[in-house]
């Protein structure tokens, strides 16, 4: 969750540093320009008045006479120039220079300065010029018309590089990207806390429903920070858990209390069944049939106790070879398959996991037991032990008549039993013990088709040691 809402927030907080940032960077451009036409605005009014007191009338021809204030004039733009590299002039109306720095310098035909100039002489100072970006290489062009008598007689032009005024808005950029580079460290640094204090408690809450939902029901959630909303739904899963646990430890106790309690009435009522078959002639089929009723009862109360009891016990884990323990079982197994007429082989190299021995040992009895159970005289059940990096399997295959999908699916419920199976023997509760005793370790025993024909049961173990 916390790569889903981190992203989510620093995608939020870059949008408002740049919905701030770029309009301030748009603000120190557009003052570092205004201050450079400010600036450019004055000279030209300075230039404009010197030109103001020019006598010199444009004839067509050179002036014969020297005028000492079309010499200052020269003057003055020649160091102006000479000084800060920016050309100006002074040009008629007819485009007929007055005077100008550098002397090469005239009135293009077209293009910004063009432009200035026929707006000065509408007698319209420059005051808004385009704005120049860093990346921009034009020059900045600013007019000032120069006016005798109420009309415009002239205009002075300056045509400035932008080069200065370029780095220096490139520089406020940095500096402004900087800031926004610090703010967005801080904005991170404070969304990373944010998510941590409101998602510490989710974390908490799933590994805990996660050992809930594993076994391990004692588990409860901590107390920790976070909204209030997140502490409330932490105390109410702990007291919900603790009605859960209430309610099942119950369940447990009655299942254990009255299979206990039935043991000693049945145990009395098989003893005076057998007294009354004594009565009876010998071989009554009758009485027959309520012994074998009266054993399998007392199978299932025996079973429905174990059960109980492992629904409440706790895996004690070993390292434990697989191998070795998996063969102990086949060898265990092979007089009762060789009577039934079953082959009974095993592949088990040695490999080690982490499993309660005696579970594991009740498990692979339970599916062992089924296997030679189904599979008909002169078939073959194959016992298979092998690993990968995570995880240690035993695998049991048989080619006994199998069970359909719908029969999978429900294969290891409590008390099933497939129809075809009745007549066998069993309480439909050996493997739903075997698959109890595994989950409170870690493992699992899982089901599927065997081709041709036939069973293939998987009993997995973790082979990584128990968490502390």
């Amino acid at each position: 969750m916390r790569t889903r809402l981190l992203p989510l927030l620093i995608v939020l907080m870059a949008a408002v540093l740049l919905a701030l940032g770029i309009p301030l960077a748009a603000s120190v451009a557009a003052a570092q320009q205004q201050k450079v036409v400010v600036d450019r605005i004055d000279d030209t009014a300075r230039f404009a008045a010197l030109a103001q007191y020019v006598t010199e009338v444009p004839g067509g021809s050179r002036p014969t006479a020297k005028d000492e204030r079309k010499e200052t004039l020269n003057n003055e733009l020649a160091s102006y120039y000479e000084v800060y590299g920016i050309r100006a002039g002074v040009f008629y109306r007819t485009d007929t220079p007055m005077a100008q720095a550098p002397d090469d310098w005239f009135l293009p035909q077209t293009g910004e300065v063009r432009e200035a100039f026929g707006e000065a002489l509408l007698s319209r100072r420059s005051h808004d010029p385009q704005q120049v970006w860093p990346w921009d290489r034009r020059h900045l062009v600013v007019a000032s018309p120069v006016i005798r008598d109420g009309d415009v007689v002239a205009v002075v032009v300056t045509d400035s590089p932008t080069g200065a005024m370029r780095s220096r808005i490139l520089h406020g950029w940095l500096v402004i990207a900087a800031g926004e580079f610090a703010a967005m460290l801080l904005a991170v640094g404070a969304a990373l806390r944010l998510t941590g204090w409101v998602l510490r408690p989710v974390r908490i809450l799933d590994a805990t429903t996660h050992d809930i939902a594993t076994g391990r029901l004692k588990s409860r959630v901590a107390a920790a920070g976070g909204p209030p909303e997140l502490r409330r739904l932490a105390r109410s899963f702990n007291e919900m858990a603790d009605n859960v646990e209430d309610v099942l430890e119950q369940q447990r106790a009655f299942v254990a209390d009255a299979s206990h309690q039935l043991r000693n009435p049945l145990a009395a009522l098989l003893l005076r069944i057998e007294l009354l078959a004594l009565e009876l002639p010998e071989g009554n089929e009758e009485i027959a049939s309520v012994q074998t009723e009266g054993k399998r009862l007392a199978q299932v109360l025996d079973d429905l106790l174990d059960l109980a009891l492992a629904e409440h016990a706790e895996a004690d884990l070993t390292l434990t070879d697989i191998g070795a323990l998996t063969a102990e079982r086949v060898e265990a197994w092979s007089p009762t398959a060789t009577a039934k007429g079953v082959r009974l082989v095993g592949d088990c190299p040695p490999t080690t996991a982490w499993a309660d021995p005696i579970t594991l040992s009740s498990a692979l009895d339970a599916v062992i037991d089924n296997a030679v159970k189904f599979t008909p005289v002169d078939e073959t059940v194959a016992v298979t032990v092998a690993s990968n990096g995570e995880t240690s399997t035993v695998v049991v295959t048989d080619n006994g008549p199998g069970l359909t999908e719908e029969e999978l699916g429900r294969v290891g419920d409590r008390f099933w039993r497939s129809g075809r199976h009745q007549n066998v023997k069993g309480s439909g509760l050996g493997l739903s013990i075997s698959r109890v005793l595994l989950e409170a370790g870690g493992g699992a025993i899982a089901y599927d088709h065997h081709e041709p024909h036939g069973l293939r049961v998987t009993v997995t173990v973790p082979r990584s040691g128990p968490t502390v």
